[in-house]
């Protein structure tokens, strides 16, 4: 008998973690309070690890518990990205009131620093990091 757990689990890894990556940039964009999403994928990856306790096989239990503790990661992951949007690391929304705060207090930004030709500026430039602030986390 072919045994295609792996192969399951396989891909809702993989699907996870691209959700994670574009839906926590696209909710964090798009919401002016990140509370509720978060609210919304912590109880969603709560109820998961719940079915997962109950699943009738091992492969459906797996492919509910990894989803699941993904989107509590995702939902923890919102704060990051929110993070990473004040501190200018990832564009800002002007269209959201949250980011349009930001960018009127100069702490977000509209350029996408990774948005250039190949050779011309580098990424970080030359200050030291000594004399970088610290981010605070």
């Amino acid at each position: 008998m072919l045994q295609t757990s792996g192969l399951w689990l396989a891909i809702a890894t993989f699907l996870s973690i691209w959700w994670g990556h574009v839906g926590v940039r696209w909710l964090e964009a798009k919401f002016a309070d990140i509370r509720p999403p978060m609210l919304v994928l912590i109880i969603v990856g709560f109820g998961l690890n719940i079915a997962a306790l109950f699943a009738p096989n091992v492969t459906i239990g797996g492919i509910c518990s990894l989803v699941g503790v993904s989107l509590w990661w995702d939902a923890f992951e919102l704060v990051r990205q929110d993070r990473r949007v004040r501190h200018g690391h990832a564009l800002a929304n002007p269209h959201n009131p949250r980011h349009a705060r930001y960018l009127a207090e100069g702490h977000a930004t509209l350029h996408d620093p990774l948005d250039r030709e190949p050779g011309d500026v580098p990424l970080i430039t030359q200050q030291s990091v000594r004399d970088r602030e610290p981010e605070v986390a």
